[in-house]
């Protein structure tokens, strides 16, 4: 049987971390990269023994040259304690980090889920947004 090899970018951090469990535990051989921004290697610490788990740390922003068949694009500061700290590489992370991963995806043919965090539609306890 041929594993699936899955990207995680954001890999490191709650959601991500929780993913890369859950596509070890489907069979996928999983790259989780992350620039530790956010991210914590406690969150992926006990994955590090797997065989099938490799941790890069990397920044999207630059460009990455892996061969996987799937691409789960997660990295972005999620708390605004976070992403307002730094908010010209948050941006960055958004923008040309989404347009890394989406070339990385055409360039080797492979399918992608691009995410983000709900801050970036602004406060969620205003509705409508103005």
């Amino acid at each position: 049987m041929t594993r699936k090899r899955v990207l995680v970018t954001g890999g490191a951090g709650f959601l991500g971390s929780h993913l890369c469990e859950a596509l070890l535990l489907s069979g996928a051989d999983v790259l989780c990269v992350d620039n530790y921004f956010t991210g914590r290697k406690e969150n992926i610490a006990h994955l590090l023994t797997n065989p099938y788990f490799e941790a890069m740390r990397h920044d999207i922003t630059l460009p990455l040259f892996v061969e996987v068949d799937e691409i789960y694009n997660l990295a972005c500061p999620a708390s605004p304690v976070h992403y307002q700290f730094d908010p010209v590489q948050t941006t960055k992370t958004s923008v040309i980090g989404a347009i890394n991963m989406l070339g990385l995806a055409k360039r080797v043919g492979a399918k992608i889920l691009q995410a983000s965090t709900s801050e970036v539609y602004g406060d969620p306890t205003v509705h409508p947004q103005t």
